[in-house]
């Protein structure tokens, strides 16, 4: 029996309201009949764990909440569109860049990267009371607010006067709350399906919504897998009235605490200060010729000027200031027992004099055979005589990481002036601090060097920089999908927001590939740079005269390529939009082949001949490299003259062992 052509946009995928209805049939097929859920019937077969349809639920609840979460639900329809005249290393980089509104881009993505990101760091818009760009055709105005609030009766008249306790100010507040949080509520839902099991996601704000924001995270993500919110002290204001303020926060949850918890991850880093004193010794040692005397020296000047955040994380004059004769830096440390415990103590002789030394009187650290141990390993300091308690010998590169903390202090100054410099221009005000993305991105991700990371508020695209730095830093291949509103800014030769994001990732991708040194893994500098579009299909209006069978041949919107509609494919098919990507012109058009799993060919006017020239040398092509993994082939829905065309083309694939035919 010859294959069927099943159409791509027939196809559904996670997290849609199609899947979810399909999923839910799997479950409890007893309680979806003919492709309606019977609510009762469910409640029944969830037992005593269902709310009755009179409960009170906890929770945070809005107007206009029902509709905001129906948008999570809905399939794409748009696509996007290559634009390699813009992008990096179109053809060998794995990091993306997508300018257009983030719900209907992450809807587009939602099929092909569910369950593979890593980590999401987002730093949405903060609610400051003015109009947010981000409206997705339903953002409330006051009176939609009171109507959907139960202020406003069928007619329109405010049911709410001077005697309600609701006063001007509240309403007004309570419309702004519902137009944010309805901004925010689909695109979190989303996210969450675009992460992994053991996935993290970050999430930026201010004291204005940080409450709200709270518990609708506590409702996507579940109150169980919150982990952390972070406290970024800033510079604060010396006229506050009442404290300084100049507080941002950073609301941390796992999409499975439990996942995390049964790998071992750990979120640490570095104690302050640590990599500094290294390169501080690393010069002392080689300035010295490997003197471990006048390297100590000259060690011993620097700590004296060191910046007060690595003498307080390392402990000042008593850390780390002294070089071995190996070159290593090293402390000394205390080798007491924090406890009084009789099996550790006991006389340890001085090496010269024989007497013991003196004791703490809880005793040793050590027991009498792992001192033994330690002595022969070089790792006890005596003094001159057995009057000097001894030291541990601790190494700075044995310092072990620390649990991440949870407030840190950092002027946002210096972000805003590094982007000025690096653009040379003011074109973008208040970007992230990228060092410090780095920083927790890095912790979450358990410095994991292949993360998949995902910005969908990219803004200056601090992101995209903090992950090629990490990537410089250990030679990772980390990367990252960045999504920006199509923003107009006019400022500074720059037109939209994401213009500037681009520029940003273009500089800061040439500073770091000049500092590459040969012996360096090449650092993935580059990026594809996609734009958000309607689909590249001609939508039929439902006019008669959209059936006009010839102009119908070519669905393609007019200036659209054929490179345009592969996107749409791999989107719609929920393939990754960096997937190896090669090309031949077959019969007066491209045959795509992405990585041998998917073969696409859009051309037109396909004859019975022409039809036969494709089909061969699709399949030469696949066996020249045959795979295991199921290969899908794509084609063009109207690009056949006839149907004995298509019929042949299907038979001769069929005969050919391919058993997944497409088209669009």
């Amino acid at each position: 029996m010859t294959l069927d052509f099943e159409p791509v946009d027939d196809l559904t995928g996670p997290g849609e309201a199609k899947s979810n209805l399909d999923l839910l049939a799997c479950l409890f097929p007893d309680a979806v009949v003919d492709g309606t859920v019977d609510i009762d019937a469910l409640r029944d077969l969830l037992g005593d764990d269902a709310a009755p349809n009179t409960a009170e639920a906890f929770g945070l609840r809005w107007p206009g909440m029902a509709e905001a979460r129906r948008l999570s639900t809905l399939p794409a329809t748009g696509t996007l569109l290559p634009k390699p005249e813009e992008s990096v290393d179109w053809e060998t980089t794995h990091n993306i860049v997508i300018e257009g509104d983030n719900l209907e881009v992450l809807r587009l993505l939602r099929r092909g990267y569910t369950n593979k990101v890593d980590v999401i760091y987002i730093d949405p818009p903060y609610n400051t009371g003015n109009d947010f760009v981000y409206d997705d055709k339903r953002t409330t105005s006051q009176t939609e607010h009171e109507t959907a609030a139960g202020q406003r009766d069928d007619e329109g008249v405010l049911q709410v006067g001077e005697g309600s306790d609701r006063a001007q100010d509240r309403k007004a507040g309570a419309s702004l709350h519902t137009k944010w949080l309805s901004m925010m509520y689909p695109r979190l839902l989303v996210a969450h399906h675009l992460l992994k099991e053991t996935g993290v996601i970050i999430v930026a704000i201010g004291d204005t919504e940080h409450a709200r924001l709270k518990l609708m995270m506590d409702r996507v993500f579940g109150a169980e897998n919150f982990a952390a919110n972070v406290v970024w002290q800033g510079s604060g204001r010396n006229d506050a009235r009442f404290t300084s303020a100049g507080i941002d926060y950073m609301l941390i949850y796992a999409k499975s605490k439990t996942a995390l918890i049964q790998g071992n991850v750990r979120w640490t880093e570095r104690k302050t200060g640590a990599a500094e004193v290294a390169e501080a010794a690393r010069k002392a040692w080689e300035e010295s010729g490997h003197d471990p005397a006048m390297a100590t020296e000259s060690l011993k000047k620097w700590w004296k000027n060191a910046p007060q955040d690595i003498a307080k994380g390392l402990g000042g004059s008593r850390g780390y200031k002294e070089i071995d004769e190996n070159g290593r830096v090293f402390a000394r440390g205390d080798l007491r027992s924090p406890n009084p415990r009789e099996n550790l103590m006991y006389d340890l002789p001085h090496p010269v004099s024989g007497l013991p030394v003196r004791m703490h009187p809880n005793g040793w650290v050590y027991s009498r055979g792992t001192m033994a141990q330690k002595i022969a390993e070089g790792r006890i300091l005596f003094g001159e005589d057995e009057s000097v308690s001894p030291r541990y010998k601790r190494f700075l590169d044995e310092l072990e990481d620390q649990p991440i903390r949870p407030v840190f202090e950092r002027d946002r100054a210096a972000a805003g002036l590094y982007l000025r410099r690096l653009l040379g221009s003011d074109a973008f005000e208040y970007p992230k601090d990228h060092t410090v993305l780095a920083k927790w991105i890095d912790a979450v991700s358990g410095s994991n060097p292949g993360a998949v990371i995902v910005d969908f508020f990219a803004g200056s695209g601090s992101t995209g920089h903090a992950i090629m730095d990490l990537n410089a830093a250990d030679g990772g291949n980390r990367r990252y999908i960045l999504v920006q509103l199509d923003e107009p800014v006019d400022k500074d030769g720059y037109a939209m927001i994401a213009d500037i994001t681009r520029e940003r990732l273009r500089r800061a991708g040439e500073q770091i590939a000049s500092k590459q040194t040969p012996d360096v893994t090449d650092i993935d500098t580059g990026f594809r740079s996609y734009r958000l579009a309607s689909s590249n299909l001609k939508a039929w209006d439902g006019t008669a005269q959209q059936l006009n069978l010839i102009e119908a041949v070519d669905n393609l919107v007019a200036g659209r390529t054929t490179d345009d509609l592969l996107v749409e494919v791999m989107l719609r098919l929920g393939v990754d939009l960096t997937t190896w990507l090669e090309k031949r012109e077959v019969a007066g058009s491209s045959l795509y082949n992405l990585a041998g799993t998917l073969f696409a060919y859009f051309g037109t006017d396909i004859t019975v001949e022409r039809a036969n020239e494709v089909a061969k040398a699709l399949v030469a092509w696949r066996d020249e490299d045959p795979g295991d993994a199921d290969t899908t082939v794509v084609v063009r829905d109207t690009g056949f003259l006839d149907s004995a065309a298509k019929l042949n083309f299907a038979a001769a694939l069929e005969q050919a062992g391919f058993t997944t035919l497409r088209s669009i």
